[in-house]
Formats: C-alpha cells, sequence, structure tokens
C-alpha cells in the first residue's frame, strides 16, 4: 500500500467519525475505502472494528461529559447485542469474501435507498415514554441488532437509532450517546474473534482510527448543537459509487 494512502485513511475516519457520532453509517465511507485499498472484504471488515473501538471510546467519554450519557442506567441494551455480536461475528471471520463483499452490497444499497427517500427518518426527535427496564422484546430486537453487527458493522447504527428512538422513546441525543456504547462494547468481543481468526489489518486499522476518534468527538460537539443532515448527500454520493463497484464489478 502506497504510504499517502494512510493519510487518506485518516481522513476517511475523521468523515467517518463525524457522521457515526452525529448520526450514522461512518462505515459506509470506511468499510468501502478499505475493500478499495485492496484489503478483502473479510479483512476489510474485521480491520474497521479497530477503528470503530477507538472512535467509540472518545465518543461516548465526550456524551458523558456532557451528562448525556450515565453507564448505572444506560447499559441494559448492550448485553443482549453483546451475546448477538459474538455470534455475527462468528459467522463473519467463516464465510467467503466475495460473497460478504455482495453482501456488503446489497446492504449499502438498501441504505442508499433509505437516505434518499426518507433523508430525516432518523434526524427528527421522537417523543415517548423510556422504561428504566427493558422489556423482553427490546431485549429481543437488540439481540438480533448485535448479531447483524457483529457481522457487518455497515449500517447497524440505523437499526441501534431505529430502536432507541422508534422502539424505546429516546430522543436523538440520547440515543445517539447508547448507540455508541452499545457498539463499543460489542466490538471489544468482536474484535478479540477476528484477532484469534488474523483478520486485522493493524496499520490500516489504526491510521483509520485515529482520523475516527479526532472525527467522534466533533460529531459530539456538533450532535449537542443539532443538525446531521449535512453528511446526506455525501453518503448518496458515495453509496451510488460503491454500491455498483460491489454488486456490478465496475
Amino acid at each position: 500500500m502506497e504510504w499517502y494512502y494512510y493519510f487518506a485513511l485518516v481522513g476517511v475516519g475523521l468523515v467517518a467519525g463525524i457522521i457515526n457520532a452525529m448520526a450514522a453509517g461512518g462505515s459506509m465511507l470506511s468499510l468501502p475505502f478499505l475493500i478499495f485499498l485492496g484489503l478483502p472484504a473479510n479483512i476489510a471488515n474485521a480491520t474497521n472494528r479497530v477503528a470503530i473501538l477507538f472512535q467509540n471510546i472518545v465518543g461516548v467519554n465526550s456524551f458523558r461529559q456532557e451528562k448525556i450519557f450515565d453507564l448505572k442506567t444506560d447499559y441494559r441494551l448492550a448485553l443482549p447485542a453483546v451475546v448477538g455480536a459474538i455470534i455475527g461475528a462468528l459467522f463473519a471471520v467463516e464465510i467467503d469474501p466475495q460473497l460478504l463483499e455482495k453482501i456488503i452490497g446489497f446492504v449499502m444499497f438498501f441504505m442508499l435507498l433509505v437516505i434518499i427517500f426518507k433523508p430525516d427518518a432518523w434526524l427528527k426527535k421522537q417523543v415517548g415514554v423510556v422504561n428504566s427496564k427493558p422489556s423482553l422484546i427490546q431485549y429481543i430486537v437488540f439481540f438480533f441488532i448485535g448479531m447483524y453487527g457483529g457481522f457487518i458493522q455497515l449500517g447497524v447504527g440505523f437499526l441501534l437509532l431505529g430502536g432507541l428512538v422508534l422502539g424505546c422513546g429516546y430522543d436523538l441525543v440520547k440515543a445517539n450517546a447508547i448507540k455508541l456504547f452499545i457498539v463499543l462494547v460489542y466490538t471489544i468481543f468482536a474484535i478479540v474473534i477476528f484477532i484469534f481468526h488474523d483478520q486485522i489489518d493493524w496499520l490500516s486499522g489504526l491510521m483509520l482510527a485515529c482520523g475516527n476518534m479526532l472525527g467522534a468527538w466533533i460529531g459530539v460537539k456538533f450532535t449537542m448543537k443539532g443538525g446531521a443532515k449535512l453528511v446526506r448527500y455525501v453518503l448518496i454520493v458515495v453509496l451510488a459509487l460503491i454500491t455498483v463497484k460491489l454488486l456490478v464489478g465496475l
């Protein structure tokens, strides 16, 4: 890999970190970029988790400092997600890389449709009653979301926000904080599995993480001030290009 690609990784990580902290979908940029750099889909999928881990450490701590996240009450939904993520990661390390690439392409195409036709779906504040203790249905839902996240990080933030905002009644800012924490916790377990199967390109992952961490800090500041719509057009262009690349092979 050429030396200047590592600087590009930091830049992509910066943008991805901002997007992930403000809403969701940063891996739509980082994961395809890793694939474009020549990493097989399974290695890219694992390597991306290194950046996600460090990004979410910064993001959760920043939300905690803003008094948005409280570990004593906001940890519960991470438990079923961790169990699901372990199962998903175990499946991911065994799947054929070419098949995984096609799956990623289809997921990205779906997310592209969501962004185009429902641009504000995850940006509107929802009003609802938040239960201090999740229901059995909520535990089950977050188990399957965790399973998907362990398998492919791509787009899991949208699922988590949907579950937290529409299913649990959190406002978007609070949901963003809990989302980052859930992903942080299950990513620790997923990375252990990927390390065991030697599927992480550490240099690429750490360079990407440098950008993601800074982006997460900036993204939390933007989130507190409001506004995550700026990323929409960038995502549409990138998703369209990468979907064509992965599914059509152009």
